[in-house]
């Protein structure tokens, strides 16, 4: 069922494709100590991490922001038909669920003027394409997706140098700068006065957030500035995919030291549900009120 919030006049969904314990957390996080976790564990169990196995719980999800002009869709998560297979749980999926979530909001794929992808790992490009008479095609046909300039130059090299090593930027990224319907921005860009993007760097080399509403009605969507609310508690807490741990680090100090205390609702990527909720500070890091 989908649950709608409203901030003014933009309306916020989440389109879930995945939840479930998936990552074990001292392997997620390389620098923390299973001392650490286990001082942890009263307020990370059940919820954030799954008790029997250890393993970090992670939601694969969507958000669309819909504005009084513009239905955008915020990362497209892993994709039906991709073969992922260092990762079982993603390796050539063939099912509904993110079709049918997404209908669940009322809107089809023809429906999204903007994809906004906050950075291009595996997870948050797959329903970028879809496999059509053997052809990976826009999966949103007349949507523009909007990719940082730093970001895709990075991975485009990457992908050159090594085609087999990043086979999500061969069939979820290239295709829609083939078919021209990519839009290469700056980190920072501007659509209208209610959505910007933010730089949020560290996680990869040009990670950005989108800032959505006015002051007081309004939200963040982080993409992967943080993946568990451990990392509030913990900002100096980098994950294992990151480009630049220390850089994450700082970037979350800065973004929840802004928005700390505040209204603004925070809607994290990989969050178990409901994923979002407000930032407090907490002694020298932050708690994640979820709401």
């Amino acid at each position: 069922m989908d649950t709608v919030i409203q901030l003014g006049d933009i309306k916020i969904h989440r389109v879930v494709e995945q939840q479930q314990p998936m990552f074990d957390a001292l392997d997620f996080f390389p620098s923390l100590t299973k001392e650490v976790l286990d001082q942890n564990r009263a307020w990370l169990e059940p919820h954030y991490l799954d008790p029997a196995t250890g393993k970090i719980v992670i939601c694969v999800q969507s958000y669309v922001v819909q504005t009084l002009h513009h239905n955008i869709l915020i990362d497209s998560c892993v994709g039906n038909h991709k073969p992922r297979p260092g990762r079982p749980f993603w390796h050539m999926q063939s099912n509904d669920r993110y079709e049918r979530a997404l209908a669940a909001t009322g809107l089809t794929f023809d429906d999204i003027d903007y994809v906004m992808c906050t950075h291009l790992h595996v997870d948050h490009v797959g329903w970028n394409t879809r496999l059509e008479s053997g052809r990976w095609v826009p999966t949103f046909p007349k949507a523009r997706y909007l990719f940082a300039d730093r970001e895709l130059a990075f991975w485009t090299q990457k992908q050159k140098e090594d085609p087999a090593s990043w086979p999500w930027i061969s069939d979820s990224v290239l295709p829609i700068v083939e078919a021209n319907r990519a839009e290469v921005v700056r980190s920072d860009h501007v659509l209208g006065d209610l959505v910007q993007l933010m730089p949020t760097p560290g996680h990869t080399i040009d990670h950005y957030s989108v800032h959505v509403g006015k002051p007081g009605q309004d939200a963040l969507i982080t993409g992967d500035m943080i993946h568990s609310p451990i990392q509030a508690r913990f900002p100096d807490l980098g994950m294992r995919a990151d480009y630049d741990s220390r850089l994450a680090g700082q970037t979350r100090r800065k973004v929840f030291g802004r928005f700390c205390d505040t209204s603004t609702l925070m809607c994290m990527a990989h969050f178990p549900s409901p994923s979002t909720g407000r930032i407090t500070r907490r002694g020298d890091g932050f708690d994640f009120i979820p709401g």
